[in-house]
Parts: C-alpha cells; sequence; structure tokens
C-alpha cells in the first residue's frame, strides 16, 4: 500500500519561506512524479505544482509561479515543495499526491490516484 508523508508545515509570518516535503513510501507506483494540492478554509482543493521524477517536467499554477518552487529527490522518493514570499492567502492544508501510474503529475486531480495526509501551513502575522 503505497502511503505518501508530507512535512514541514508551520506557522510563518507574511514573507516568510518554508520548505515541505512529501515522502513516497510502500508500493513502488509507476506514476512519474508528485504533486501538490491545497485547500483553504471555505475553498475548494486547487492545484499547486508537480514536478516528474528527475525534474523533466515541472508545473505551477498562476497563484504560486515565481513564488513557490518544486524539486524531486530521485533516490530517496521525495519532492520538495519551497514556499517562498508567502502572504496569508497561501494559508491552507497541502496535500501530496501521486499521480497514476505513466501519468505526469499535471494540474488534473483525476491524473493521481493516491493523497497524503496533508501539512497545516498558516501565515500570519
Amino acid at each position: 500500500q503505497v502511503q505518501l508523508v508530507e512535512l514541514g508545515g508551520e506557522l510563518v509570518q507574511p514573507g516568510g519561506s518554508l520548505r515541505l516535503s512529501c515522502t513516497l513510501s510502500g508500493r513502488a507506483l509507476s506514476s512519474r512524479g508528485l504533486g501538490w494540492f491545497r485547500q483553504a478554509p471555505g475553498k475548494g482543493r486547487e492545484f499547486v505544482a508537480g514536478v516528474s521524477w528527475g525534474g523533466g517536467f515541472s508545473q505551477y499554477s498562476d497563484a504560486v509561479k515565481g513564488r513557490f518552487t518544486i524539486s524531486s529527490d530521485n533516490d530517496k522518493n521525495t519532492v520538495h515543495l519551497h514556499l517562498n514570499s508567502l502572504k496569508p492567502e497561501d494559508t491552507a492544508l497541502y496535500t501530496c499526491a501521486a499521480p497514476r501510474p505513466y501519468k505526469f503529475p499535471d494540474a488534473d486531480p483525476d491524473s493521481y490516484e493516491a493523497w497524503g495526509q496533508g501539512a497545516q501551513v498558516t501565515v500570519s502575522s
């Protein structure tokens, strides 16, 4: 059974930075990378970023483009999401997701088959 574990969620001030990590463990999947989604209170789930193993493919939502950076560590089955220049509107539960076999970690939630528990990021002064 696949398991996705997110680490790094915390309270940060506006303009600050943090790093989230997602590690894939358990059974191996044939997916080509991992993606991040987030859900703020009272809002729907939205795509944040995705990256393929090796970094050949990456994609960001317009809301985070230029501020967030996603990277992969293939040997550790881990993806990092660097959140910079944080804004209060970035406050959300950030969830890591594994795509279906042979699917890229794109913005389509239907491309994913496994989801982590989530890491809470709160941006407040």
